[in-house]
This record gives C-alpha cells, sequence and structure tokens, in this order.
C-alpha cells in the first residue's frame, strides 16, 4: 500500500496546524488550525466574515490546496483538542471534503462552536463523536484509533491510523502527566503496545524540544497555584488571575482556591464562558452552582461594576488575556478601559506561559508594563507546560520505536533539539528523520 503523508501547516511555525496521510485510496486529515497571532497583529479583524483565500494568504490557516496532489478520498477530519490551533480553520476548510469531522466530546462541543459561529461558509460535514480508546474503520483496510493523552485542555487525544504497513502515530499535542487534575493519566501502556505491532512513521509536536529534562505533571502547578493564593489570604485588595480559557484544570483550581481564601471567582471574558461553558455541558466539570461567567462585554463591565461597588477584596476575577491579547479582558483592565481600578499592590497573576512566538511575547510584555505602571504586583508563570520537553521525547520515541519521524508544531530552530536527540536514538536526516515545511509531500512507501 502506498502511504503519503502532506505536511500542509504547522511545519514552519507554532499554529495552523494541518497534516493529511493517504493510505491506497484512503485519506485522513489531522487538524485544522488557525494561527491566531496572524490575525491578532491586525486591528479588528473578524475571521467568522474572512474568505479562507484570504486567510491563506495572510498565513492564519493552512494552504490546503495542496490537497488535489493526493490521489484519494478523504474519509475523516481528526482534529487532537480543541485548542484554535488545531480547530480555529474547520469553518473555513472542512466544507471542502465530503467527510465527517472525527472527535472526542469536549474537541466536538467546541468544533460545533467553531461551526456555530463562522459567518461565510456553510459547514455541514457529519459531527462522530468518538472516547479515548475508541476506533473506527477508514476504507476497507485501515483503522483509526484515539489514544488518551493529557494536555492542557480536557479531552485529547493521540489518534493512531492502523495501515497494512505499520501505525502512522500523530503526536499533536501532549505531556506525560500520570497524576492529572483533571481526566485519566495519558496512555502509555497503549502506545508501547502500538510500537511492538509496529510504527511506520511517527509525527512530533516539538513546541518543547529544546528544553532539557521533563515536564511536570499539572498537580505540580496546582500545588504552586494554591502557595501563591495562600500567601495572599490577608491582602485586602484586588487580586486577579489569568490563564488559558480552554484550561479547564487550571480553571477549576483557580474556582477553588479562591473560595478557600474567601474570596468569590468570577470567570469573565467571551473565551472564558465558551470554554468554561462547553466542559460543564458535557459533563467534564463540576462547577459550584453560583460561579458567575460573563462573555459579553455589557455583561462583564456590569460584574466589574459589581466588584467596585461590593470591594474588591470580595472577588477572585478570572480573565482573559495571557498572552496579552489587545481585546481580552486583562489588557483592557491594563489600559484603563473597565470599571475596574487597579491600585498600587494589586495582584495579578499569569497562571500561563507565553506561547513561543514573537507576537505573543511582544503583547503579553506590553501588557504587562501597562499593568505595572497602574502599580500591579505581577505573579508570572505560576504555570507547567502541556507539552513534553526533551526526556518526554526519548520516552515516546522509546514507546514507539517508529521506522520515520516527521518533527512539527516548530519552526526550523525550534526543531533543534529533537533533532539531535532523535539522531542520539539512530535516526539520520534525509533518511527516517524528515524535517519537512509546509506544503510538502512525502512518500513513505
Amino acid at each position: 500500500m502506498e502511504i503519503e503523508i502532506a505536511t500542509i501547516g504547522g511545519y514552519e511555525e507554532v499554529g495552523r496546524q494541518m497534516t493529511a496521510v493517504r493510505a491506497g485510496d484512503d485519506i485522513v486529515i489531522f487538524d485544522m488550525g488557525l494561527n491566531l497571532s496572524k490575525v491578532l497583529i491586525h486591528d479588528d479583524i473578524q475571521t467568522e466574515r474572512m474568505h479562507s483565500l484570504d486567510l491563506i494568504d495572510m498565513g492564519a490557516i493552512p494552504d490546503d490546496r495542496i490537497m488535489s496532489e493526493l490521489d484519494g478520498d478523504v474519509r475523516a477530519i481528526v482534529p487532537t483538542h480543541g485548542h484554535l490551533d488545531h480547530i480555529g480553520a474547520i469553518g473555513k476548510l472542512a466544507h471542502r471534503y465530503d467527510a465527517p469531522v472525527v472527535a472526542s466530546p469536549y474537541t466536538l462541543e467546541l468544533v460545533r462552536e467553531e461551526i456555530d459561529d463562522e459567518g461565510k461558509f456553510t459547514v455541514e460535514n457529519e459531527l462522530i463523536e468518538m472516547d479515548a480508546g475508541g476506533t473506527m474503520a477508514v476504507g476497507d483496510r485501515c483503522q483509526l484509533e484515539f489514544v488518551n493523552v493529557t494536555h492542557s485542555v480536557v479531552g485529547a487525544i493521540n489518534p493512531i491510523l492502523h495501515t497494512p504497513e505499520g501505525a502512522i502515530v500523530y503526536g499533536l499535542d501532549k505531556r506525560i502527566d500520570h497524576t492529572p487534575v483533571v481526566g485519566d493519566p495519558i496512555d502509555l501502556k497503549r502506545f508501547r503496545e502500538i510500537g511492538r505491532d509496529g510504527v511506520l512513521c511517527y509525527i512530533e509536536d516539538c513546541t518543547n524540544a529544546n528544553r532539557k529534562g521533563r515536564t511536570p505533571s499539572e498537580s505540580v502547578a496546582r500545588n504552586q497555584l494554591q502557595d501563591v493564593m495562600h500567601s495572599m489570604e490577608d491582602y485586602d485588595g484586588g487580586i486577579v488571575a489569568t490563564t488559558f480559557a480552554s484550561h479547564i484544570a487550571r480553571v477549576t483550581s483557580l474556582v477553588e482556591f479562591a473560595e478557600e481564601i474567601g474570596r468569590e471567582p468570577i470567570l469573565l471574558g467571551r473565551s472564558m464562558e465558551k470554554y468554561s461553558g462547553a466542559a460543564e455541558r458535557i459533563g467534564a466539570v463540576t462547577f459550584p452552582n453560583d460561579l458567575d461567567m460573563y462573555g459579553h462585554r455589557k455583561s462583564v463591565d456590569r460584574a466589574f461594576k459589581r466588584i467596585m461597588n461590593e470591594g474588591k477584596e470580595n472577588f477572585f476575577p478570572i480573565v482573559t488575556g495571557h498572552q496579552g491579547e489587545p481585546r481580552a479582558m486583562l489588557t483592557r483592565m491594563g489600559r484603563g478601559e473597565t470599571p475596574y481600578d487597579l491600585d498600587n499592590g494589586d495582584k495579578v497573576i499569569f497562571s500561563a506561559g507565553i506561547i513561543p512566538e514573537p507576537t505573543n511575547e511582544g503583547q503579553r510584555y506590553q501588557s504587562e508594563q501597562l499593568l505595572r505602571m497602574q502599580g500591579a504586583r505581577i505573579y508570572d508563570d505560576v504555570h507547567v507546560s502541556g507539552h513534553l520537553r526533551q526526556e518526554g521525547h526519548y520516552e515516546m520515541l522509546d514507546a514507539l520505536q517508529p521506522q520515520h519521524v516527521i518533527p512539527s508544531h516548530q519552526d526550523m530552530q525550534g526543531y533543534s533539539g529533537y533533532i539531535d536527540l532523535a539522531a542520539k536514538q539512530g535516526y539520520k536526516l534525509g533518511r527516517d528523520l524528515h524535517v519537512s515545511s509546509n506544503g510538502n509531500i512525502l512518500q513513505l512507501v
């Protein structure tokens, strides 16, 4: 059986992931993502109303026109998890393919919201829910399997395409977490079984591949957060926190520790309402019955006014803006554009790292400077990453023993640590270690 892999997006940057695997006459697409930094650099762009070709020209979504060079039929579109760099282009591209979108329950709920928000195209692809551990046939000779992984969003899986030539393991995005705060640990046992059966190719997320050591568990971040928040228990001013809205485990910890220190948590910002609301609807998490969450600007401002009227010392706003996004809540607070007044000594907790991309780094720096100018005290990087460091990469290569390896989710500089690590495990560039770029097709068999 001929096996080809099209590296469509996410092979020259962090963002707009998309990969297609052709096994004989059958094609599976993994991820359809958005590079948010290409959007945020412009003022007041509404991607929902833009044409896909304009977004492709901006470098915001994958250029999937190379799909015409693959000789087969698309059988499934498979997003690995609900982050925008993996599902943010589904509203723009999925309708081009007569294929269902197959995803875990939480991811599929977020895909539905992406489709509902789409204002340019009508997306009528069938939506199929499949849990980790589930399988489905792809054509007559292949099978798709979901393996549970741990990441900074619930419902993350690594999809496996089983072919007569061996398994194709699409390894984006994960960390090896044996003690997650929400959800089940990574299923390393199943990865080892797949490795023993034979892996033709492993496509790997290299976000942290240049960092030594092992990525800590989310339980470590939870302990850090608890320590930071309890250190503020006697402070009688404002305390504000920000994190990834999709990081439900972290949001859960923030809500719990806010109540422990005697403050009422409130989730503020459109994406906070979106991701937490979706998690609650499908039963992935249970929040307190009296937890308020507001997404629309007027509702958020009313909540801020209530906080100011009743006393900042009684509340714990959890807001969007961890990357310094221009229109997010925390950035607006730093610019003095909300009814919430930051005073000298108020605390701001960034329970999030900076996504390693120049636009994010610049916006985050600006946001922190605006907050400091108002007297805020910054608590930075109360966080653990959702991506493997070098020892995690070593462990996955050891478990899977793939014939071929394709690094992804980085630029050329970001691949360097992974290339060195793989070379030490016997892989050789150009032979079985393939550094690709967007728009390439690699023929493995």
